[in-house]
């Protein structure tokens, strides 16, 4: 527990964590590589260029703070970002490294104002912070290991076979080298690969989401390739990922992540844009196997019918589970796509979109695809009476606030 003093601290500096909170992360992640370069190992080289790390971490710092008094509330944050953490391989020994750089950084942007009662304050608060990570992670790798054809850290993985789903997304199934059997995962988990692609310094981490049932002899991830545009860089990553052939090998962490898609009674709409549609494979793949009676209204957008991976096989899941209604979405649909009517509606999800399926504002509601995608959905959806605690959301660059940036846009 922490004193109110500390509290009071805290509280007091979320205005200056307003103003400067960027700049103290930005601050952090220079001071974290000059001191520590093998840490470059886990953190998305693509995501710190870009900003992306530095803002949620600051976003994470801020929330912190909100919430000093009752930090029960940011267990659910804690949660999936340890999942991601225990995918990583971030150990207990790491947070020490990060509590000396971030309170550095803070001394470093802020000067005189960061005052030895504001560092010590958030060195007792960063202390009780920490250590609900370990804990919460300690649990995770147990887990990890212990269950069924679960294991330690990386895993040897050979490419079986590879399928191209559209011109832009391919899938790779992936079996073990030792050919042990392999920890299954519910609907909604990824799994984690380490790649070192050619002129990288460090290897890199990547959560990519199973797109198919589990309880097989192989795991399938669905990669969308990511092709520089306009201003906009490529993805070294997923570039790298489909230069790779049968039989070649990748290291895999065992399957994680805190958005499962559970089954149960209450009526489901899943809401997928692009690539963000591979767990609801392996959610639909699940429910038809299971002979699922579930209500579930799907709809997924894409930009047409040559980017839309999965349009054969989601159609054939919506003959075998009766209880699924599907709807397409194209932004721009080619002529091929108009001629053989290929989709339901043109532009984006709407209101109108949702209710022609058979919207149900007091059914659950999973979101995945691009932030901008999931931004336009949760406001669609909070304007439209749904309750925020009935919205589910994944994504996988640095944690954000969906909602707080739907609301602001």
């Amino acid at each position: 527990m922490l004193q109110e003093k500390t509290i009071a601290v805290i509280k007091a500096t979320i205005p200056v964590l307003e103003v400067h909170g960027e700049a103290i992360t930005r601050r952090f992640y220079e001071r974290l590589f000059e001191a520590h370069p093998e840490l470059l190992n886990v953190f998305n080289i693509n995501n710190q260029r870009q900003g992306r790390q530095q803002a949620a971490l600051a976003n994470a710092v801020y929330a912190a703070a909100v919430h000093i008094e009752k930090l029960d509330a940011i267990i659910p944050v804690v949660k999936q970002i340890g999942a991601k953490h225990r995918s990583l391989g971030v150990l207990p020994e790491h947070y020490p490294i990060v509590g000396e750089h971030l309170l550095g950084a803070m001394r470093d942007v802020l000067q005189e104002s960061a005052t030895d009662e504001i560092i010590a304050a958030w060195a007792e608060a960063y202390g009780i912070i920490a250590q609900a990570f370990i804990d919460v992670e300690k649990e995770m790798y147990e887990e990890a290991v212990k269950q069924p054809g679960g294991w330690e850290g990386l895993r040897s993985f050979r490419i079986a076979r590879r399928v191209k789903e559209s011109d832009v997304i391919d899938s790779f199934y992936l079996e073990p080298l030792d050919q042990k059997p392999i920890a299954s995962y519910q609907p909604g988990q990824y799994l984690t690969l380490q790649l070192k692609a050619p002129g990288v310094d460090y290897a890199q981490m990547r959560h990519y989401s199973l797109s198919d049932s589990p309880n097989k002899s192989y795991y399938r991830i669905s990669v969308k390739r990511e092709d520089e545009r306009d201003a906009t860089p490529g993805g070294l990553i997923s570039r790298y990922i489909h230069s790779l052939a049968v039989g070649d090998t990748v290291e895999v962490a065992a399957p994680a992540g805190e958005f499962i898609i559970e089954e149960n009674n209450h009526p489901l709409t899943l809401l997928s844009g692009g690539v963000g549609m591979t767990p609801f494979m392996s959610y639909l793949n699940t429910a038809a196997e299971r002979l699922s009676n579930r209500s579930i209204v799907w709809i997924h957008a894409a930009l047409n019918g040559d980017v839309h991976a999965f349009a054969d096989e989601s159609n054939q899941l919506a003959q075998r589970l009766a209880n699924l209604t599907k709807r397409v979405v194209y932004e721009r649909p080619t002529a091929r796509d108009e001629q053989e009517k290929r989709f339901d509606a043109k532009g984006y999800i709407t209101a109108d979109v949702l209710r022609e399926a058979g919207f149900r504002p007091d059914g659950l509601f999973y979101i995945c695809g691009p932030e901008s995608f999931m931004r336009a959905m949760y406001r669609l959806l909070t304007q439209l009476g749904v309750k925020e605690k009935n919205i589910s959301f994944e994504f996988f660059g640095p944690a954000s606030s969906i909602e707080a940036q739907a609301v602001a846009n």
